[in-house]
Protein backbone atom coordinates (compact mmCIF):
# COMPACT_ATOMS: atom_id res chain seq x y z
CA UNK A 1 0.00 0.00 0.00
CA UNK A 2 1.38 3.43 -0.93
CA UNK A 3 1.58 6.25 1.63
CA UNK A 4 -0.35 9.16 0.09
CA UNK A 5 -0.49 11.35 3.21
CA UNK A 6 1.89 13.97 1.79
CA UNK A 7 0.60 13.99 -1.77
CA UNK A 8 -1.11 17.08 -3.10
CA UNK A 9 -4.35 16.40 -4.98
CA UNK A 10 -4.12 16.83 -8.76
CA UNK A 11 -6.74 19.58 -8.87
CA UNK A 12 -4.59 21.73 -6.57
CA UNK A 13 -1.10 21.30 -7.98
CA UNK A 14 -1.84 21.81 -11.69
CA UNK A 15 -2.05 25.18 -13.46
CA UNK A 16 -2.95 28.40 -11.71
CA UNK A 17 -4.20 26.58 -8.63
CA UNK A 18 -0.60 25.44 -8.06
CA UNK A 19 0.22 29.06 -7.24
CA UNK A 20 -2.67 29.07 -4.76
CA UNK A 21 -1.33 25.90 -3.14
CA UNK A 22 2.13 27.48 -2.79
CA UNK A 23 0.60 30.59 -1.27
CA UNK A 24 -1.42 28.58 1.26
CA UNK A 25 1.69 26.63 2.23
CA UNK A 26 3.59 29.89 2.78
CA UNK A 27 1.05 31.22 5.32
CA UNK A 28 1.94 31.12 8.99
CA UNK A 29 -0.11 28.87 11.29
CA UNK A 30 -1.46 31.98 13.04
CA UNK A 31 -2.71 33.41 9.74
CA UNK A 32 -4.35 30.13 8.77
CA UNK A 33 -6.04 29.93 12.19
CA UNK A 34 -7.33 33.50 11.82
CA UNK A 35 -8.63 32.87 8.29
CA UNK A 36 -10.26 29.62 9.40
CA UNK A 37 -12.45 31.26 12.02
CA UNK A 38 -15.79 32.51 10.75
CA UNK A 39 -16.25 36.23 11.26
CA UNK A 40 -19.80 35.80 12.57
CA UNK A 41 -22.24 33.19 13.76
CA UNK A 42 -24.35 33.77 10.62
CA UNK A 43 -21.44 32.91 8.31
CA UNK A 44 -20.64 29.83 10.41
CA UNK A 45 -24.24 28.60 10.16
CA UNK A 46 -24.39 29.05 6.39
CA UNK A 47 -21.10 27.19 5.86
CA UNK A 48 -22.23 24.46 8.24
CA UNK A 49 -25.54 24.05 6.37
CA UNK A 50 -23.68 23.96 3.06
CA UNK A 51 -21.38 21.16 4.22
CA UNK A 52 -24.27 19.20 5.72
CA UNK A 53 -26.11 19.61 2.42
CA UNK A 54 -23.12 18.30 0.49
CA UNK A 55 -22.62 15.31 2.79
CA UNK A 56 -26.26 14.50 3.38
CA UNK A 57 -28.39 15.70 6.22
CA UNK A 58 -29.41 12.62 8.20
CA UNK A 59 -29.64 13.49 11.90
CA UNK A 60 -26.84 11.70 13.75
CA UNK A 61 -29.00 11.08 16.84
CA UNK A 62 -31.38 8.82 14.85
CA UNK A 63 -28.92 7.21 12.44
CA UNK A 64 -25.44 5.74 12.65
CA UNK A 65 -24.00 7.84 9.81
CA UNK A 66 -20.63 6.96 8.33
CA UNK A 67 -19.11 8.72 5.32
CA UNK A 68 -16.27 7.25 3.29
CA UNK A 69 -14.42 9.21 0.64
CA UNK A 70 -11.08 9.51 -1.09
CA UNK A 71 -8.42 12.05 -0.18
CA UNK A 72 -9.03 13.90 -3.45
CA UNK A 73 -12.80 14.15 -2.92
CA UNK A 74 -12.27 15.33 0.65
CA UNK A 75 -9.87 17.96 -0.69
CA UNK A 76 -12.51 19.12 -3.14
CA UNK A 77 -15.08 19.35 -0.35
CA UNK A 78 -12.65 21.39 1.73
CA UNK A 79 -11.91 23.69 -1.20
CA UNK A 80 -15.64 24.17 -1.81
CA UNK A 81 -16.26 24.97 1.85
CA UNK A 82 -13.35 27.43 1.88
CA UNK A 83 -14.59 29.22 -1.23
CA UNK A 84 -18.09 29.44 0.24
CA UNK A 85 -16.64 30.86 3.44
CA UNK A 86 -14.56 33.45 1.60
CA UNK A 87 -17.57 34.47 -0.49
CA UNK A 88 -19.76 34.84 2.59
CA UNK A 89 -17.07 36.77 4.45
CA UNK A 90 -16.72 39.18 1.52
CA UNK A 91 -20.49 39.58 1.31
CA UNK A 92 -20.64 40.30 5.04
CA UNK A 93 -17.83 42.87 4.76
CA UNK A 94 -19.60 44.55 1.87
CA UNK A 95 -22.82 44.71 3.87
CA UNK A 96 -20.91 46.26 6.78
CA UNK A 97 -19.29 48.85 4.50
CA UNK A 98 -22.61 49.72 2.86
CA UNK A 99 -24.25 50.13 6.26
CA UNK A 100 -21.40 52.35 7.44
CA UNK A 101 -21.65 54.48 4.29
CA UNK A 102 -25.41 54.84 4.71
CA UNK A 103 -24.90 55.99 8.30
CA UNK A 104 -22.21 58.44 7.20
CA UNK A 105 -24.39 59.80 4.39
CA UNK A 106 -27.32 60.15 6.77
CA UNK A 107 -25.15 62.01 9.29
CA UNK A 108 -23.79 64.29 6.57
CA UNK A 109 -27.26 65.15 5.25
CA UNK A 110 -28.53 65.79 8.81
CA UNK A 111 -25.69 68.27 9.41
CA UNK A 112 -26.53 70.28 6.29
Amino acid sequence: MNDTSNQVPEFIKNGESGVLWQYVQSLSPETIAQLSKPSSADVFQVVERNIIGLLGGLPSDNFDVSITTSREHLGRLLASAMMSGYFLRNAEQRMTFETAFQVAESSASDNQ
